[in-house]
């Protein structure tokens, strides 16, 4: 049976199986959606060697590791370095695209308001990189947030001040803090400075209300998990698949 399948590490709770097997089944289609959990991305070509895959998405940590083993990149992709679904070409090359920036763009434009021009992505993974091409097509600047020191980092966790919260009325969590089962966990950042004229958007969506989410509730803020984000790039990359 063709399958198509998720190439990550630790993903047991994927939505994308589910998502999928259930897509499979209503619809009566032949297929089957399959995880591969790999250690390494060492183990990547492996998969690549399977004769019955049609596809893959790819989530966290290997959405910018995968980047080299793939023949092609679709001009999105390379725009932003970073991976999500891989198409199998029929001349058996292999072509890396990234949905993750549509599905974001798709859910968070219906939450937006004329005074969300600033942002605070917290988290320099894959994913924050789709998350700053959609702003940037949406015409919001914004500032990356991360632990550590780096080129493109306006702030480290230990600058943030309640004036810079309040300052920017966007702020999106990229990192895996608050996931389940680890759901007691929220980035770091000082929560008095958020105000009802704030959007918080959570990429995660288990649990549906993280951490991040109910301290932004608890001020009056708007929030958004990133439920709707994962069906939308679920959908494109079906597209992607079948076109």
């Amino acid at each position: 049976m063709p399958k198509f399948g998720l190439v990550g590490k630790n993903i047991a709770y994927s939505f994308s199986r589910a998502h999928f097997t259930s897509k499979f089944e209503q619809e009566k289609l032949p297929y089957s959606y399959v995880n591969f959990d790999i250690d390494s991305i060492a183990e990547f070509p492996e998969i690549l060697k399977l004769n019955d895959v049609r596809g893959l998405n790819v989530t966290i940590p290997y959405k910018e590791q995968v980047v080299p083993y793939l023949d092609t990149l679709h001009k999105t992709a390379s725009d932003i370095g970073a991976v999500n679904t891989i198409k199998f070409l029929k001349s058996g090359k292999t072509k890396g695209y990234n949905t993750d920036y549509y599905g974001f763009k798709k859910s968070i434009q219906p939450f937006l308001k004329s005074h969300h021009q600033k942002a605070l992505i917290l988290g320099t993974g894959g994913a924050s990189k789709a998350i700053a091409y959609a702003l940037k097509t949406l015409g919001i600047s914004f500032n990356y947030v991360s632990r550590t020191p780096h080129p493109k980092v306006t702030y480290l966790y230990t600058d943030l001040t309640e004036h810079i919260i309040t300052n920017h009325p966007l702020i999106i969590n990229c990192t895996p803090l608050g996931t389940h089962p680890n759901v007691n966990q929220c980035p770091d950042i000082p929560y008095d400075g958020i105000t009802p004229d704030h959007l918080l958007y959570d990429l995660i969506y288990n649990p549906i209300q993280t951490k991040f989410l109910i301290c932004g509730e608890l001020k009056g803020a708007t929030t958004c998990n990133g439920a709707k984000m994962l069906e939308y790039q679920a959908e494109k990359a079906w597209q992607i698949w079948n076109k």
